[in-house]
């Protein structure tokens, strides 16, 4: 069983930056792929960027070259840096983590970020 847990979410007002952290135990962390989902009030839930166990990305087009995602294999972390947030960067954001070629997927409980002046 995998267990994820996320923090670093919060209020930032645009233009600024947030770094989301999401704590993973339990599992065999370097195979795992990582994505962060998020999900605004009335609308479904999206991806926004993902890692796979070699370290290769993937960003929805809203978010790229405003935020970073990494891992970091020895502390079983994987982060989302948001730099540039907008006002419709606001939602609740969520860890989720799969093994490839599998039906094995797991989600965190959300962190909440809001971008207000």
């Amino acid at each position: 069983q995998v267990q994820l847990v996320e923090s670093g979410g919060g209020l930032v007002q645009p233009g600024g930056s947030l770094r989301l952290s999401c704590a993973v135990s339990g599992g065999i962390f370097n195979i795992l792929t990582l994505d962060w989902h998020r999900q605004a009030p009335g609308k479904q839930r999206e991806l926004v960027a993902g890692i796979t166990g070699g370290g290769s990305t993937n960003y929805a087009d809203s978010v790229k070259g405003r935020f970073t995602i990494s891992r970091d294999n020895a502390k079983k972390t994987v982060y989302l840096q948001m730099d540039s947030l907008k006002p419709e960067d606001t939602a609740v954001y969520y860890c989720y983590a799969r093994y490839v070629g599998t039906s094995l997927n797991y989600w965190g409980q959300g962190t909440q970020v809001t971008v207000s002046s």
